[in-house]
């Protein structure tokens, strides 16, 4: 009788068990592995400097209202020093405390505009790449007319058509950017779609949408996380360059874009003016490719 118990009370490991063993022991494998890239630590201690600044801007900047249309001619143009790290503008305001704010508004454009660009570009790449035929045309088809078009170009045009603002600029370079993403995602679909698993999956009886998110897109996770990761820095880019243009968020809001553009006439006599948001964006850029660059060796995956 105990025997039987006991017997009743052993259960072998299912696949699915089996299956998430594995994956998990795959996710340690690739930690591991960006750990020991020193350049990949590198880029993550930058931007988790970077998101710690950003998000506690307001107690960390030694003059938070200066992120707003604060004017102070008495210390207008000052040279870095103890009192202000980085300098003042034209009007007085402290360069540091804005350049903290425009951490937060850079952050924010990046994780929206990729938010919206994958949900788009993933979603149609999984379709084209799983049903093929006429659909699969039609959208990539549809994807080569944006992939032709620069993203800078065609965000500006759109936001030349909506007006000025920080949430135009953002819609305008998601707008521009889900294409590389629906081809991205349709070329691993269709080197993944005709494996065991989905066979066994369709032979239970699943339907192609339920196939699609359950089975496909999880293994094309690696290859989207790392373009990602590389894209966020040149969004922040693209952002700043719109803002320069006068085309993102309006003054007094503290873009680093919009700081350089109002300190590259005082390049040769307030030379702080424009260099320190520039350091700041190219902080920024440098640590999301440093992280970038180790994912793409940890899950050892070509993005193009």
């Amino acid at each position: 009788m105990n025997m039987a118990t006991e017997k009743s009370n052993t259960r072998l490991p299912s696949t699915e068990d089996t299956a998430q063993q594995e994956r998990f022991k795959q996710i340690k494998r690739t930690f591991q592995s960006f750990l020991q890239n020193t350049l990949s630590v590198v880029g993550l201690l930058m931007i988790l400097t970077l998101v710690f600044a950003a998000t506690f801007a307001p107690f960390i900047a030694p003059y938070p209202d200066d992120a707003g249309a604060g004017v102070h001619f008495d210390r207008a143009s000052q040279p870095p020093s103890l009192e202000h790290p980085m300098g003042t503008d034209t009007t007085g305001r402290d360069i540091f405390s804005r350049v903290l704010f425009g951490a937060r508004l850079s952050l924010m454009m990046g994780v929206i505009v990729l938010s919206i660009a994958i949900s788009i570009g993933v979603t149609l790449g999984l379709i084209a790449g799983y049903i093929g035929g006429k659909t699969n045309s039609i959208i990539m088809r549809i994807t080569d007319i944006f992939l032709a078009i620069p993203p800078t170009l065609l965000a500006m045009a759109v936001v030349a058509a909506t007006g000025a603002s920080l949430f135009n600029v953002m819609v305008a370079i998601a707008f521009s950017w889900w294409s590389w993403y629906a081809r991205l995602t349709q070329g691993e679909v269709l080197s993944i779609k005709e494996e065991e698993f989905i066979e066994s999956s369709q032979a239970l009886g699943s339907n192609w949408l339920r196939t699609t998110f359950k089975e496909v897109l999880p293994n094309v996770l690696s290859p989207i996380t790392v373009k990602a990761t590389l894209d966020m820095g040149f969004v922040i880019l693209v952002g700043a360059g719109l803002s320069f243009l006068g085309l993102g968020a309006q003054p007094p809001t503290p873009t680093w874009g919009a700081m350089i553009a109002q300190g590259r006439n005082y390049v040769t006599t307030f030379w702080w003016i424009a260099v320190f948001p520039g350091l700041a964006i190219s902080f920024a850029v440098l640590g999301f490719n440093f992280i970038g660059d180790g994912l793409r060796d940890a899950f050892d995956v070509e993005v193009n």
